[in-house]
């Protein structure tokens, strides 16, 4: 039986690992669950939350309710996301605006590491196994050259982006924000945290009312999606367990063409701020790089990435994964 301290401390620290690799566009925080042993968990928990179980809370109470939904760890899941979120949304802005080559290398490590370690789960390949891992490679690369969309900061458009950001949140190897990003929402759910934020520390009522107001469409979008989609996921892990994970694998290595330190800006445009920043860029060779290409220092931060993962790998295993 899991106690406050430190089993319900420590869960609470892996959703605020998920929160801040959520919040940037090319990293999963389904790849932070996965590895740090609260994937299955986390699907079954989300499963387990139905109308059978609100209609038990009439029959067995809100306590016996509460246990068979698995509350605890989902409320301390979602306690580390939403802190994190909140903190790391304005901290890692700032990061990728001025150090962004040294940002993207640990991230690129986080992920090659995150590719060794989906790889070592899958029991048996196959031809059909290396057909997925090959259709997952190119939807994902596919996504990175795609054209981020213009669009208007409307309540639907809101709801639509939070129900298709969170399936990818969820799936490791997938960055719910980079679809945010390719859908055009990215700023303005950014903005609306920070928004939030602000409205808090100032305690501008009005502020935090009109972030709100998005903040739940877009979290409303995000519920059903995650209601649904898991499922799904469920489904496809119990009957095609290696396929499933050679396609997110495959997800995972289309994915590192957007996390790639260095780039050249193809397209600019006008942020929230009025700010000019990238809007589409491509991959280039560190050499053709128009500035310090940093070399030494990015291949250090990607040393330190990859380490990482296995670090906390070998941590969740000492732990017995709770």
């Amino acid at each position: 039986m899991r106690k406050l301290f430190p089993d319900y401390l420590l869960i609470t620290l892996k959703g605020i690992a998920m929160g801040a690799a959520d919040v940037v566009p090319g990293v999963s925080g389904g790849t932070i669950a996965f590895i740090s042993g609260i994937y299955q968990e986390l699907i079954d928990s989300i499963n387990s939350i139905n109308y059978s179980a609100i209609k038990n809370v009439r029959k067995k109470g809100i306590k016996e309710t509460w246990n068979s939904i698995n509350g605890n760890f989902l409320i301390s899941l979602v306690l580390g996301i939403a802190l994190s979120v909140l903190t790391f949304s304005k901290i890692i802005t700032h990061l990728l605006e001025s150090k962004p080559i040294l940002v993207w290398s640990f991230f690129f490590g986080l992920v090659l590491a995150s590719i060794a370690f989906i790889w070592k789960e899958i029991t048996q390949w196959s031809i059909k196994t290396y057909i997925a891992l090959i259709i997952g490679v190119v939807i994902s690369y596919y996504i990175t050259i795609a054209k981020p969309a213009e669009s208007p900061e409307s309540l639907p458009y809101l709801f639509l982006s939070g129900f298709l950001a969170i399936i990818a949140m969820i799936l490791p190897g997938v960055s719910g924000a980079f679809i945010l990003l390719l859908m055009g929402s990215y700023q303005t759910v950014i903005g609306t945290i920070n928004q939030f934020r602000e409205g808090l520390t100032s305690l501008n009522f009005e502020i935090i009312g009109q972030a709100m107001v998005k903040l739940m469409t877009f979290a409303l979008g995000a519920i059903i999606g995650l209601k649904l989609f898991s499922k799904i996921l469920t489904w496809m892990f119990a009957n095609h367990k290696n396929s499933t994970l050679a396609v997110l694998i495959g997800f995972m290595i289309g994915s590192l063409n957007k996390i790639w330190p260095w780039k050249e800006v193809l397209e600019t445009r006008v942020n929230s701020h009025g700010e000019i920043v990238p809007f589409l860029e491509k991959s280039i060779l560190p050499q053709n790089f128009n500035g310090d290409p940093q070399i030494l220092t990015a291949i250090i931060m990607l040393v330190f990435g990859f380490v990482l993962i296995f670090g906390l790998e070998k941590i969740a295993n000492r732990l017995g994964k709770n």
